[in-house]
């Protein structure tokens, strides 16, 4: 083709000016006017001479004029024109060939198309550096959606003040649109007439250095930078955690505004062509997209391993995977597979490390082996950590679904059947994430059935079961574990939790409630009567100085098992002191025999539960306890 042999010219930015002169030096009006088209009868000489007239007005190397004025800003109705001159051109060259190959006018011909490709060249290189900031990807992608919801916005004005202000605020974007929407408009017809003639390498090689300029800043402003194996694990944790921050916030802006809106700019521009199209945007955005892509299956691969690690791995592979149809359609060519391969790899290998780290977090329970008792029976350092831990990955389930699907589910021998079906569905599995979820926490509860063997007195081992595992209900009730876990689990280990009580109040406070009749309201002897009160005075604050050190944390389990300890023994209490008291003989023996009241015994045990109580090494007295003013609500019960 002419032209081939044509060098590719590049403009510095900062030293070509464009500078805006009156309107002067041009070819004649009449000449520019009746131009005339290629179709009409019109001879060769004529279309030469009208190409003359036109291109070596725009000369570079002419005129100073030319030199340091741009077609395309000076008059756009004349750029047009020269844009048809150059294509009237063009279609006359190809006659000529077919006719003479070695003519004059084919000569000439050639030489005036060199110096129209030039002219384009500078104009091209122009509008790509005069236009970066109108062209850059935020500004394309976002008119690109705005466009789209334009004909809707029309019906939404109300006439508000508020309204106003997003109409002036409309009016500047859209005054950055439409300069935006005529610089793609220019870059489109400039292309398709460097691309028919013959000079598309030309104009590619301009188009990739602009915008490959602005891509590589783009994800440099991101701050995601190339990172190696080593650089990666010779990192502090704490550093690498605000790289993870960092390319998290990165991932939505590249995908939603910088490859798309460069997506979009070049398939505009280079609509007219495929090829070349796929082949810049590859050029231009691949390097950029791999270094987006590769930095998560780095940090999947690091041998670093606190717990932040897995939730910081599940948000990067939940970000990747949120715009995995994005990824597909931006980078759907053959030429960019490779972004789409390193995209796939970072999810496979950081679901290899969410695998791996479920693994690690089911062996660290198992493992245990610290003696570490909680003085009162309270909750486990284990639990609290595990239930956290279990409690942030249910934040994940939809992600985790897919990614547990791999992973060997527990042996049907290790849960109840009722595990392995959907809640709501008897006959569909139940998803993966329930069945490991389900698993992780039996492994917990029975880790804590060996930590509560520690406990020499019985009673507290049993407060141990039922504190520990109403943290777990309490965790699963208030936050997404319900949804994986069901009602009926948590119906099933709530009973579980009140049987555990009961079993504490039945070894600790046993010998409370035998050191009372039966039938309080029975006839007695006064023998018996000051039997009775002795023998409970003497077990209760024997009990009650063995229990003060217990601790519930949490409030509703605290006050049910004060009210099952309450209604057994306040009640019978009241009905032997309001019916035997006095027959003790009088007012005086009785104060020297019966040293509690049934609101002294109350008001003990409302302050039960709490953990050691300063001062209170024994009961001491009535007059001790009538210090104690706190009265629950169970008390009426």
């Amino acid at each position: 083709m002419p032209g081939k042999g044509m060098r590719s010219i590049c403009f510095n930015p900062r030293t070509t000016s464009v500078i805006s002169l009156p309107r002067h030096s041009r070819a004649s009006p009449a000449l520019i006017a009746h131009l005339p088209s290629f179709s009409e009868s019109t001879t060769m000489e004529q279309i030469i001479e009208f190409a003359t007239a036109m291109i070596t007005k725009w000369d570079p190397d002419s005129s100073t004029f030319a030199r340091v004025t741009s077609l395309f800003y000076e008059d756009k109705g004349e750029a047009m024109q020269f844009l048809k001159c150059v294509n009237d051109l063009q279609k006359a060259m190809q006659l000529l060939v077919s006719e003479n190959s070695a003519s004059e006018k084919l000569i000439q011909a050639q030489n005036l198309m060199q110096i129209a490709m030039k002219r384009l060249q500078k104009e091209f290189y122009q509008i790509l550096s005069m236009n970066r900031a109108h062209l850059d990807p935020e500004s394309v992608s976002t008119r690109s959606s705005r466009s789209a919801r334009s004909s809707i916005s029309d019906y939404e004005d109300d006439g508000s003040p508020e309204d106003d202000d997003v109409r002036v605020a409309g009016d500047s974007i859209s005054e950055v649109e439409e300069v935006s929407s005529i610089a793609m408009s220019d870059l489109k017809s400039i292309a398709d007439c460097m691309i028919s003639a013959g000079y598309a390498k030309e104009c590619i090689s301009i188009y990739k250095i602009i915008r490959k300029s602005i891509i590589d800043e783009g994800i440099y402003r991101l701050g995601v930078e190339r990172f190696s194996n080593s650089q990666i694990n010779k990192m502090a944790w704490e550093a690498l955690e605000v790289k993870i921050k960092n390319w998290l916030d990165a991932v939505k802006i590249a995908m939603r505004t910088l490859f798309n809106g460069e997506r979009i700019l070049c398939d505009h521009v280079f609509a007219s062509s495929d090829s070349i199209k796929e082949s810049c945007f590859s050029d231009i955005s691949k390097e950029g997209a791999l270094i987006l892509f590769s930095f998560p299956e780095l940090v999947a691969k690091t041998k670093k391993s606190p717990a932040e690690k897995m939730f910081r791995v599940l948000g990067m592979y939940t970000a990747i995977a949120e715009n995995w149809p994005e990824i597909e359609s931006i980078f759907s060519h053959e030429s960019t597979s490779t972004v789409r391969l390193q995209a796939l790899n970072s999810l496979v290998k950081l679901s290899e490390s969410v695998r791996a780290m479920v693994s690690d977090f089911e062996s660290s329970i198992q493992k245990d082996s610290s003696k570490f008792h909680v003085p009162g029976g309270g909750i486990h350092p284990l639990t609290d950590q595990a239930m956290k831990y279990l409690s942030l990955l249910a934040d994940y389930s939809n992600v985790l679904t897919d990614i547990l699907a791999d992973l060997p589910p527990p042996a049907k021998s290790s849960l109840p059947e009722s595990y392995f079906d959907s809640p709501d569905s008897t006959n569909a599995p139940a998803p993966a994430i329930t069945l490991h979820v389900a698993w992780l926490i039996l492994v917990l509860l029975c880790k804590l059935d060996s930590k509560a063997k520690l406990y020499k007195d019985v009673s507290l081992s049993y407060l141990f079961l039922a504190n520990n595992l109403q943290h777990v209900v309490s965790k699963v009730r208030t936050s997404n574990l319900q949804y994986l876990l069901g009602d009926e689990w948590i119906n099933q280990h709530e009973a579980k939790v009140r049987q555990f009580a009961a079993n504490y109040e039945r070894v600790a406070w046993d010998q409370v409630f035998k050191s009372l009749p039966e039938n309080p309201a029975a006839a007695i002897t006064p023998g018996q009567a000051k039997d009775y009160f002795r023998n409970f005075q003497s077990s209760f604050e024997q009990v009650y100085n063995q229990q003060s050190s217990c601790i519930v944390p949490d409030p509703k389990l605290r006050d049910e098992i004060k009210v099952s300890i309450g209604r057994k023994l306040v009640t019978k209490y009241r009905e032997l002191y309001d019916k035997h008291r006095l027959t003790l003989g009088g007012e005086r023996n009785a104060r020297m025999v019966v040293r509690f009241s049934p609101e002294d015994v109350g008001n003990y045990l409302s302050d039960l539960f709490f953990g050691t109580i300063e001062g209170s090494g024994s009961t001491g007295s009535s007059s001790t306890s009538s210090s104690l003013h706190r009265r629950h609500s169970w008390l009426k019960a």
